[in-house]
């Protein structure tokens, strides 16, 4: 295969993620031609200044012959060029700026509603502070390269082609020098530029693994100083640090290699413009004024070549970043919801045969069968790793099952709304979250329109009510993020209180009291089971002492359900369930 044959894959990538941005670019088209009608004003106008001033140059004939009232008047026409041509640049900068910031905003929105209907495994399988950095900070630099791109892109198009007109004008054959050179100064440029995409892309690719660090760090920097891993968490962000020093410094480098390159070649073509001019004149072919003039261009001329280059390195680097946020953007989203709605929800559960495995070579549940009526309590227990908060995501259609299906009242999940299915369970996890926000909201996120009385009702039923009311501002207490001005186990009753407001027809409540002291759990059990009356509830717990009153506990071990019955049943069968029971107990005095 001939090497013309073998595309560069980095300069596809970077071209393809051109055109991708001009699509968003696109939506505001109308801006975008006004920026270039302005961008050619400005530059016409530009132009126009050095025939003026070779003409005010002319009008020095000898020594002691000045036409000063031509050489005024076309002064005054080189002030007010000046002026519209500001005026011009200006409003161009304001419409750039506009255009910039709307396609970004887009593009961060377009991210977030995508992220929305991602599948639960894509966020699994990436970390949170990559997402973030993909979002904000590579969002943030293509901003700043678009705005760059812009502004110079436009102004230096048009002032290369304007500039060629007016040398054209004045000398053919200087002109056609400057434009037989130009193409060495573009063959520098694009030489340089086509090895620094890659780099740049290493080096947002290192930024965000450093973000998701910096993240991860001081998210868990209580875990991180009560195991004294504080040397060993600097180690690794030093490491991740100086990989990111080093990447970035290469494609800088570089990249700005391309600046001094092209103005080398510019100044070169400047030189053969002043000599073959000042060859011209003593032959009449040229006048001072004239020469000034093609000076004037020539260096008018090579300024954009010098300024795009001067961008390059920005530009290279949004596009890598650009890149990053359409690989997210382009990442295969969840299945699409069929049309059908989950209604009359009476809470009885089917499920057939069901396989689900996270990675292809790891089953993980295999052939899981069960059947309960409506308003039964159904406990789930088993040792770390056997399927139990898979089930629960299965359940919930966080993730699809590979094979068998999951009926609720008779209708297969998948063929309803995920909203509709998901509307039918009020879920409290072992891990609590609650937004930025007064506690109010915070009770009421799965129901905005709660009434105030309804709020203080189900706080009261989730034994939130006295706590709260000890806070500065009672309901209308705002709640750092993630609730960190408040106690784990205050976070808890809050996430209970939410899922007590709305009472849902089924239940999930996987360790939801695990951060409760025992006379609120005691309580908050009797709230529960008035909860759970006729309703379906599945209780997923560690602590076995809890889910005596099942009235069915499926014991898991490998994905299977190797046990079922009341308590009273597994403990008399001695089985497998009743180990787990009693190893609770193993080693207290009685």
């Amino acid at each position: 295969m001939s090497r013309s044959t073998i595309k560069d894959p980095a300069k596809s990538k970077s071209s393809e993620t051109f055109f991708k941005v001009l699509r968003f670019i696109g939506r505001y088209r109308f801006l975008l031609i006004f920026s270039i009608i302005l961008a050619a004003v400005s530059v016409i106008l530009q132009l126009y200044v050095p025939i003026l001033f070779g003409n005010a140059i002319d009008q020095v004939i000898a020594q002691h012959q000045v036409n000063f009232e031509m050489m005024w008047y076309y002064l005054s026409r080189i002030l007010v060029m000046v002026i519209l041509s500001s005026a011009a640049t200006w409003l161009m900068n304001v419409i750039n700026n506009r255009m910039t910031y709307q396609t970004v905003k887009d593009i961060r929105a377009k991210a977030i509603r995508h992220i929305q209907v991602l599948p639960l495994s894509y966020l699994d399988g990436h970390s949170t502070g990559d997402i973030i950095s993909r979002i904000i900070a590579d969002t943030d630099i293509l901003s700043d390269g678009m705005l760059l791109g812009f502004t110079q892109l436009f102004s230096g198009i048009v002032t290369i082609i304007g500039t060629l007109i007016f040398m054209f004008s004045k000398n053919f054959w200087i002109t056609l020098m400057v434009i037989v050179l130009t193409p060495v100064s573009f063959l520098v440029a694009k030489f340089i530029s086509s090895h620094t995409f890659q780099m740049f892309r290493k080096q947002s690719d290192t930024r965000g693994r450093q973000t998701a660090l910096i993240e991860e760090m001081i998210g868990n920097q209580k875990v991180v100083q009560a195991f004294g891993y504080e040397e060993k968490s600097s180690e690794r962000f030093a490491k991740v640090n100086k990989e990111l020093q080093e990447c970035s410094l290469k494609a800088v480098f570089y990249s700005s290699l391309t600046n001094p390159s092209t103005r080398c070649v510019n100044n070169i073509i400047y030189a053969g413009v002043a000599l073959a001019g000042a060859f011209l004149i003593p032959g009449g072919h040229l006048t001072v004024g004239g020469l000034s003039v093609l000076l004037a261009y020539a260096n008018q001329y090579m300024k954009p070549f010098n300024d795009i280059s001067s961008v390059i390195t920005e530009l290279q680097n949004a596009l890598a970043c650009a890149t990053r946020i359409f690989d997210l953007l382009e990442e295969e989203p969840e299945s699409p919801d069929p049309s059908g709605t989950l209604v009359d929800v009476k809470g009885a559960v089917d499920i057939r045969n069901v396989s689900f495995r996270y990675e292809a070579d790891k089953p993980l549940i295999k052939n899981f069968n069960l059947h309960t009526e409506p308003g039964r309590r159904i406990a789930i227990v088993g040792p770390t790793g056997c399927g139990k908060t898979t089930f629960i995501n299965l359940l919930m259609r966080f993730y699809d099952v590979n094979s068998g299906s999951i009926k609720v009242s008779g209708t297969d999940i998948r063929d309803v709304t995920r909203a509709s299915l998901r509307g039918s369970y009020g879920m409290v996890l072992q891990d609590t979250w609650l937004r930025a926000g007064t506690v109010r909201e915070n009770i009421a996120y799965g129901k905005p329109d709660a009434t105030m009385d309804e709020v203080i009702a189900a706080a009261k039923a989730a034994h939130a009510h006295s706590f709260i009311r000890r806070l500065p501002d009672g309901y209308d207490t705002v709640i750092a993020e993630d609730g960190g001005n408040i106690s784990q186990g205050q976070k808890q009753l809050l996430c209970i209180a939410r899922v007590m407001l709305c009472l849902p027809p089924m239940l999930i409540l996987d360790e939801a009291t695990s951060s409760i002291d025992t006379r609120t759990e005691v309580r908050i059990q009797k709230a529960f089971a008035r909860m759970m009356q006729g309703r379906t509830s599945f209780i997923v717990a560690h602590r076995l002492s809890t889910i005596r009153e099942a009235d069915v506990i499926l014991v898991m071990k490998d994905g299977h359900i190797v046990e079922q019955g009341s308590h009273d049943q597994l403990l008399a069968q001695g089985g497998f369930y009743a180990k787990l029971y009693n190893s609770q107990f193993e080693g207290v005095q009685t």
